[in-house]
Parts: structure tokens; C-alpha cells; sequence
């Protein structure tokens, strides 16, 4: 998948927050290879979500497959065999902000940048300032109702407070990486370690 400013906004997130139970069930029946709408009709099967075999659940699958297969096959499999819960909780963090690049830009240019100037609230209304920007020149993004708008604003707040990214009452959080997950982002692609407050990157 581009991760490149040319990557369209897929705005899909509408469902669950950060998944991290569900998405390391999914993450497990992945098989090496396989095409991901089979690991989600074999998830779907096996009720890997709390939720009833409905269309709602199979979209919720989809988004689960959308973030993990956006990480490595390195990475997955750190996630599953060696991350702690901290880390666990920062790959899938990662893992969704490489498949949406509104969350993406969201914790680079908001987040990031309220960090670096001690602004430490991060106000609900952030949200709708850069959705707003990007909407002028983004047809799709201008297209979408206030009320699917009010959705994503809610669910992005609860992923982040479930990534360890914003408190309870949403205040920015320093991220902590494992050593060995941030050597493996910056042997990746060090630009990526934006996306976490408080990680330096190549020592600024």
C-alpha cells in the first residue's frame, strides 16, 4: 500500500476503535501469503470479534485486515510473538495510520506539532480544523455528511486514547517504544516515528 501523499483518504474507520484483541485473533489466523479476504472470511467463520455473523462484523473484519496487512511480515510477527502490551498497542497504532492517511496526517501535523509547542490538550474541535483544510481541495472528503464526520471524530479520539497516544481526558501522551520496535521503524522508514509525541527522530 502507498504511503505516499498520493494515497487517496480512505475514511472507513467508522467501527470500534483500535481493535487490539480482536486484531491480534485476526493477526493469528493470518496465514503467510494468503490472500487477507480469506483470512477474513476464516475470522468471520470462527467469530473472531464479540460481535454476530452480520455485515457489521464483516466490515469490522475488513478494517482489522486493512491496518495489519499495512504492517510488515516482520513486524506482525513481532506483534504477535515478542511486543508487550505497549508496543502491541503502538504497531497497531502504526499499522493504521500507514492505511488511512487522514489519521496519519492527523498525528504528524496536529498532534506532533501541539507536542513540539507544549500543547498538551488536544481539543475535539482539532479535528474538525484540519478536516476542514483538507476538505477544500478533497472532493471525497467535502462529500461526507456531518454526521459520518462526527463518527470519525469519535472514533479517531477513542483510537488514540486506546493507542496510549491521548489520556483520558485528552491530553497529549509521550509515546514509549521498545528498542527493538523503534530500531525496526527507523530501519523502515525513520519518518514514520512522527506519528509517536516525544520520539525523537534522527535526533531532533
Amino acid at each position: 500500500m502507498s504511503r505516499t501523499s498520493e494515497q487517496d483518504y480512505q475514511m472507513s474507520f467508522t467501527t470500534g476503535g483500535l481493535l487490539l484483541n480482536e486484531s491480534l485473533t485476526v493477526a493469528r489466523l493470518h496465514v503467510e501469503g494468503e490472500p487477507w479476504q480469506q483470512t477474513v472470511s476464516r475470522a468471520l467463520e470462527q467469530s473472531a470479534t464479540s460481535l454476530p455473523k452480520t455485515a457489521s462484523n464483516r466490515r469490522t473484519l475488513r478494517e482489522i485486515s486493512n491496518r495489519l496487512r499495512a504492517l510488515t511480515r516482520e513486524e506482525r510477527f513481532f506483534l504477535l510473538d515478542e511486543a508487550d502490551r505497549t508496543d502491541q498497542q503502538a504497531l497497531l497504532w502504526l499499522g493504521t495510520c500507514r492505511a488511512y492517511r487522514f489519521v496519519r496526517e492527523f498525528a504528524v501535523e496536529v498532534i506532533r506539532e501541539r507536542h513540539l509547542s507544549y500543547q498538551m490538550d488536544l481539543p475535539l474541535v482539532s479535528f474538525d480544523i484540519l478536516f476542514e483544510a483538507k476538505a477544500e481541495w478533497d472532493e471525497g472528503l467535502a462529500n461526507l455528511s456531518s454526521s459520518t464526520r462526527q463518527k470519525l471524530r469519535q472514533i479517531l479520539f477513542r483510537m488514540m486514547r486506546e493507542a496510549g497516544v491521548l489520556s483520558n481526558n485528552n491530553r497529549i501522551q509521550l509515546a514509549i517504544l521498545s528498542p527493538r520496535l523503534k530500531a525496526m521503524i527507523e530501519e523502515a522508514n525513520p519518518a514514520e516515528l512522527a506519528i509517536f509525541p516525544g520520539i525523537l527522530i534522527g535526533g531532533v
